[in-house]
């Protein structure tokens, strides 16, 4: 949904109704994650894409066919082989479940606040029931930075469930389904809700006001990061240097980060080499809970880092944390080409990938996230889209 913020928003405050697809689940590989959303008005406009290929215009079928009747939402699930991907338009081999849904942004007055609060950059999410009582599915909640919750199913135990995992993967920062309720005792709405998040972007902290920064700062404000340059040397750290930084910081390294802001999707990149800044600094941060510590130096330079951490009580524990030296092994040479290397390390880190050409891999590109319980309640049909008809046409089960 939030791919496609700012035209939900126009319409919203225009009070014009619309159809809303969103990918609910993935299985396999698809080209597009969860939460990816299309949406279609009265008029046929639509935008966004789930998919690309004849799956656009079978969703885009859906989505009229719902705003035409302004009823119950509609479930599709688009499965294939890998025969049939290329006439299905999905090369991927992999399904996608699809939820569609009348929205009459009249009805909902705070989805156009949580649109606002996106497109404005606030922290905001947006819980959308997927599955449990039929009456419940398609029912919005939205929690806002300060953790206020806003409409919601039409139970307080359905909402202060719904609320408090939407809460959570707020300050986690990520979208994904959860499973709540079915407890007599709490919430006895067994229900499944896809969590549309857009939290506050992630920090870079590059520790080292040299070349080597100037590209890396490029390449992770690239990538959607906050981007700090802290170094101890006025001379060097300044905002001319730095323009692609958020911000430029005049401290000693381990003093700025042992005062700063935090979490597990922060990136430290020591680029200093020079073991005045660098143990102390490292001391700390491998000892806080951040997504990603690298370091640069060469590997003698390394060595007598890893000695001279454990001299200052460093576990072996933290000591694995360290991503040194730093990056994939690309051959870079370049500050730019160096920058590459270690964005490239830092997405495989976020990911949990291995970080090796997927030429030389087997298996899907994306991993699949499996959904407890999904499927439950699916009306069947099917749209035949492999041709003009008869023996070889293909199906696509929707439900």
């Amino acid at each position: 949904m939030l791919n496609i913020a700012d035209t939900l928003l126009s319409w919203c405050s225009a009070a014009r109704p619309f159809a809303l697809a969103t990918v609910v689940d993935v299985r396999g590989s698809a080209p597009l994650p969860v939460g990816t959303s299309v949406a279609v008005d009265a008029d046929g406009t639509a935008v966004g894409s789930i998919s690309g290929g004849c799956v656009e215009g079978a969703v885009y079928d859906l989505c009229r066919e719902v705003l035409d009747g302004q009823g119950a939402p509609e479930r599709a699930w688009f499965g294939y082989s890998d025969d049939d991907a290329f006439a299905v338009g999905l090369t991927c081999g992999g399904e996608l479940d699809v939820l569609v849904q009348y929205i009459d942004p009249e009805s909902r007055p705070r989805l156009t606040a949580a649109l606002t609060d996106v497109v404005e950059g606030r922290p905001a999410a947006v819980a959308q029931v997927v599955e449990g009582p039929r009456e419940l599915v398609g029912g919005m909640l939205y929690v806002d930075a300060a953790g206020g919750i806003h409409d919601g199913p039409s139970t307080a135990a359905a909402r202060r469930e719904v609320g408090a995992a939407a809460g959570a993967l707020l300050r986690a920062g990520r979208t994904a389904r959860a499973e709540v309720g079915g407890d007599a005792a709490t919430c006895p709405e067994r229900l499944s809700v896809l969590v549309h998040v857009q939290a506050s972007r992630p920090r870079m902290l590059v520790f080292g006001a040299v070349d080597f920064a100037a590209a890396l700062t490029r390449a992770g404000r690239l990538l959607g990061y906050r981007v700090t340059v802290c170094d101890a040397r006025p001379v060097f750290a300044t905002e001319a240097r730095f323009p692609d930084a958020d911000e430029v910081v005049v401290d000693w390294p381990h003093r700025y980060l042992e005062g700063t802001e935090v979490d597990d999707r922060t990136a430290v990149c020591v680029l200093t080499h020079d073991a005045r800044f660098d143990i102390p600094l490292l001391r700390l941060a491998l000892a806080l809970p951040v997504g990603y510590v690298g370091a640069m130096g060469s590997r003698r330079t390394h060595a007598e880092r890893i000695r001279r951490l454990r001299e200052v009580g460093v576990t072996e524990r933290q000591l694995a944390r360290l991503r040194s030296p730093i990056g994939l092994d690309l051959g870079a040479r370049t500050p730019e080409e160096t920058a590459v290397s270690i964005t490239a390390e830092i997405i495989a880190c976020a990911n949990r990938a291995t970080g090796l050409p997927l030429s030389g891999g087997t298996g899907p590109i994306h991993r699949p996230v499996p959904v407890p319980g999904s499927g439950r309640g699916r009306r069947s049909r099917h749209l035949l889209l492999g041709g003009p008809g008869g023996e070889d046409a293909q199906p696509v089960v929707c439900g």
